[in-house]
């Protein structure tokens, strides 16, 4: 691929699904994928970046806003030694999809899915885990 088309790529991806959204054809999506050689300061991640910190082809983190709102900063661990750890995937247009889900053990409680971009809640978020069955 030329090198000017491999720069321009991501932006006209972007452009691609807010148009798309826009028109009705996809959902908007909450998230969109983006990478990073160093592990972003809470400041440089806006409500819908998603961004995968890697080193080479080595995966380490993503990190992301907590999606209720509440501000803080998610960094889930992409290292397959580490425990727990997470895997993401992205579709063309760079929207990720996380499994497994994600569970705030403290502050606000969120537990979610990020599915294609988007937000499923989980029954009990905003409620601390207190032996329910609804943990994995």
């Amino acid at each position: 691929m030329a090198p000017a088309l491999t720069a321009i790529l991501p932006a006209l991806k972007v452009w691609l699904v807010w148009l798309l959204a826009a028109l009705g054809l996809i959902a908007k999506p909450r998230f969109l994928a983006r990478t990073s050689e160093t592990n972003p300061a809470k400041t440089e991640i806006s409500e819908s970046d998603f961004v995968v910190v890697r080193s080479g082809d080595f995966l380490k983190w993503a990190c992301f806003r907590c999606p209720c709102g509440c501000g803080e900063k998610i960094s889930l661990s992409l290292a397959t030694n580490r425990r727990p750890s997470w895997r993401v995937s992205t579709d063309w247009f760079g929207r990720p999809t996380v499994a497994p889900s994600v569970w705030q053990r403290a502050g606000c409680y969120s537990h979610f899915w990020i599915r294609n971009g988007g937000v499923d809640w989980c029954p009990g978020t905003g409620k601390p885990y207190g032996g329910d069955g609804l943990s994995f």
